[in-house]
């Protein structure tokens, strides 16, 4: 074994030419902003703001919303660049393949499975836990067995269990099936929050912002390295690239923008939650909704509680969609096996891959107590978002000529600070997180060694998918 079996790459434009429109090119700018939305805007809007006011940052919480949003932002211009000149629905698994070789991809594409997996799973016990507080509120709330796994004392996690495999079928539909629902749902939570904003904008009492920043500097910045990851999630966009209409201008759009208008949200929210009340109250499970009850506002309580619901399950579906894009570009690939790199005939979608993961992730949020893992979903995300920042300045310098419709800008400096951020945000991770990280990284290499590098696209036919045989049709 030769390290350039582990560093061969491939072209640029390879699953353009191998692979074609096997998916539906039906999603617009809008669509892929909705889509981002919906995956970075969940329950924590509603509940993170909140508990990172009360014990990291006070009323500065709107500061470290800014510098979070900000660190983010190197890390999504470094998508946008490489999503718009790439394109494939592999994300960053496929950036790093034409940039860094392929075990390098492999691990960052196993990686993607977990974090994507994890956050699906992890998500669904949260929804559940609201789901049965809106069915207890009409007399039909769920008994105990059927809301905790017989790891945790019950018999299954009913309502997480059922979540998950309902936005299964929803993906295996359509794409087009899944945006409307995706947009449906965000509407409920975009709504949710502007009747917050109303309602408070009309409550606010400026000596709550006195003293503006109670835990100093380090306060603030520690609420940064908190609420950072409410901004996580906005890398499903790059998954779309394959069904995008027109994915080097629409998929800078899309991640871009959803950035943009998350970042805007979390800052009113955050600004208004402080003003109408004191920062040292707001450290519960409910803060948004508590804080409209005590106005006296049950009924704008309720909208909120519905908003986290829909928050919580366009997360869910985002997150979904992106793994098995993702599972799908590595199976093209070889290094999974080819039954999940099939398209479905009828609704071009994946549909062994929606079905398979969807019952895997089912059985976990049934039957196991996943929020131990939880935070594996961060440590794997900034994995990927330091290796997109590394690989602009790689296929800068391996490409200069590759076309770019978006360039990130100040580069290196902007690619730079992305995986700088991104490393010190890792490093503060606990060291279980990095131990269980370290399991999973394991797993995945033995299966590298004994199956997926022997079965490689490019391990059985060299010139198929290589960048010497495509090269010079990438620029």
């Amino acid at each position: 074994m030769r390290a350039s079996e582990l560093l061969r790459t491939k072209a640029i434009n390879a699953d353009h030419v191998a692979h074609g429109s096997g998916l539906r090119r039906i999603l617009g700018p809008l669509d892929l902003t909705l889509l981002g939305i919906g995956a970075v805007i969940g329950a924590g809007i509603f509940v993170l703001t909140g508990v990172a006011a009360a014990t990291k940052a006070g009323p500065a919480i709107v500061l470290s919303y800014v510098v979070a949003g900000f660190a983010c932002a190197f890390a999504a211009m470094a998508y946008a660049e490489l999503a718009a000149a790439i394109g494939g629905c592999g994300s960053a698994y496929g950036y790093t393949y034409a940039g860094m070789g392929e075990l390098i991809a492999w691990v960052i594409g196993w990686d993607l499975i977990l974090e994507y997996s994890v956050a699906v799973s992890a998500v669904a016990i949260g929804w559940s836990g609201y789901a049965n507080t809106a069915l207890e509120a009409v007399g039909l709330g769920l008994p105990p067995e059927l809301l905790r796994g017989p790891l945790e004392g019950g018999l299954v996690n009913l309502p997480a269990f059922v979540i998950v495999l309902v936005l299964g079928l929803l993906l295996a539909v359509g794409v087009r099936e899944s945006a409307r629902v995706n947009a449906a749902m965000v509407f409920i939570k975009l709504l949710a929050i502007t009747v917050f904003v109303v309602i408070a904008s009309s409550h606010v009492e400026p000596a709550n912002w006195t003293p503006f920043m109670p835990f100093g500097w380090g306060g603030m910045m520690g609420g940064a390295a908190l609420v950072i990851f409410a901004y996580l999630g906005f890398d499903a966009v790059s998954t779309a690239a394959e069904e995008a209409r027109n994915p080097q201008r629409d998929l800078p759009i899309g991640i871009l923008a959803s950035l943009a208008v998350c970042t805007l949200l979390y800052i009113l929210v955050a600004g208004l939650l402080t003003g109408v009340a004191h920062y040292s109250t707001l450290n519960v499970s409910d803060p948004v909704a508590e804080v409209i009850l005590r106005l006296g506002y049950p009924w704008g309580a309720g909208l909120v509680a519905a908003g986290a619901i829909a928050g919580l399950t366009t997360v869910m579906l985002a997150m979904y969609y992106g793994l098995t894009r993702v599972f799908l570009a590595i199976a093209r690939d070889g290094l999974l096996p080819p039954l999940f790199a099939r398209i479905d005939r009828r609704t071009q979608t994946p549909l062994t891959v929606i079905l398979a993961t969807g019952f895997a992730m089912a059985f976990i949020a049934g039957f196991t107590p996943i929020g131990a893992v939880a935070k594996l979903v961060n440590l794997g995300t900034l994995a990927a978002f330091f290796l997109v920042s590394v690989g602009v300045l790689v296929l800068r310098r391996r490409h200069p000529d590759l076309p770019r419709p978006f360039r990130i800008p100040f580069s290196p400096l902007f690619p730079l600070l992305g995986a700088f951020f991104c490393l010190i945000l890792a490093v503060s991770l606990p060291w279980q997180t990095w131990a269980a990280f370290g399991v999973w990284l394991a797993i995945g290499l033995v299966i590298y060694f004994v199956y997926s590098r022997h079965h490689s696209a490019l391990a059985v036919n060299p010139e198929s998918l290589g960048n010497d045989s495509l090269r010079s049709q990438a620029s």
